[in-house]
């Protein structure tokens, strides 16, 4: 849980349930299932609800979600994009600069990319606390 999440123990009742959309989209934490309701996220536990207010709806707004509720994801998109780049720009000039290369250094940006990207998205989550 972090500092602006509310708990809600499950036996209180049913929080808002019914007008709530199941969703995919945020940091599952270990919920059972996640729930969007406008911009309160809720996430379901087996004995509990952690809800807690996004500032942009990410199914209204998915670019203001980014930047104002999930800025890990753009840290991990933008060092994935940079990094996975610098690879493929990299083993391309120390190639013969055949076809084959330009694939070779093409395969190798794409994956460093998504292990860079990775490690970025990590780092920023544990820089926000998360």
């Amino acid at each position: 849980m972090t500092w602006d999440e509310i708990e809600i123990p499950k036996e209180l009742r049913p929080f808002m349930m019914e007008q709530a959309q199941e969703t995919r989209l945020g940091h599952k934490n270990g919920a059972n299932r996640q729930y969007r309701y406008g911009n309160l996220h809720i996430r379901e536990y087996d004995d509990k609800y952690l809800v807690h207010m996004d500032k942009a709806n990410p199914h209204d707004d998915p670019l203001g979600h980014l930047v104002h509720d999930a800025q890990e994801v753009l840290v991990g998109m933008a060092s994935g994009a940079v990094g996975g780049a610098k690879v493929a720009s990299y083993i391309y000039k120390k190639s013969k600069k055949t076809k084959k290369d330009k694939q070779i250094a093409a395969a190798a940006g794409i994956i460093s990319s998504v292990a860079i990207g990775y490690v970025g998205y990590k780092l920023a989550q544990k820089a926000k606390g998360q």
